[in-house]
């Protein structure tokens, strides 16, 4: 494995300069450019600090494990304990590092998901089937079949269907 093109993949992956992670790092410009042209080899210690400025660790740096790409319909979890006409599957499990978590969310006739209080990251929806009632901060926003919604997850938000066939959503949200 070159050392020097992964590190190099992995800086412009965060949108560095060699400059940025050098001061990032409290190292030289130079001493990036050789260590990514695989010159120089670095300490433990200085690939770490590295390798943290980066976003990861000596452990996933160095795992030749392949990501997984496909998710199959048959893996997908169910999510329990949900009121009555929800149904919600996790649609990526077991997977690290994750900065999103994706779910189909079914809701049948007049069923609406538990009410959300304020976190961190945001949520994203594409309506599959049906129509949904989003309602945030108390305000409600309806998106039909084709319609997609976005909103921060610093609000109290919930989803209702007001229709009368199932909804079905796509829901992504970051974690």
């Amino acid at each position: 494995m070159k050392l020097g093109s992964k590190l190099k993949r992995l800086r412009l992956a965060r949108g560095y300069t060699q400059e940025e992670l050098a001061d990032r790092c409290d190292l030289s410009r130079s001493f990036i450019s050789q260590l990514e042209s695989d010159k120089v080899s670095p300490s433990v210690e200085t690939l770490e600090r590295i390798l943290r400025v980066l976003g990861t660790d000596l452990k996933h740096f160095f795992s030749d494990e392949q990501k997984k790409i496909i998710f199959k319909k048959d893996e997908r979890v169910p999510v329990y304990d949900l009121p009555k006409g929800v149904n919600i599957e996790i649609l990526m499990d077991a997977v690290e590092d994750k900065e999103l978590d994706a779910k189909i969310v079914e809701l049948e006739p007049g069923a609406q998901t538990e009410q959300e209080g304020y976190h961190d990251g945001d949520e994203f929806g594409y309506v599959i089937e049906g129509s949904v009632d989003i309602y945030i901060d108390g305000k409600r926003y309806r998106a039909n079949e084709g319609d997609c919604f976005y909103y921060s997850g610093d609000c109290i938000h919930y989803m209702r269907n007001p229709g009368k066939q199932k909804a079905k959503i796509l829901w992504i949200q970051t974690i």
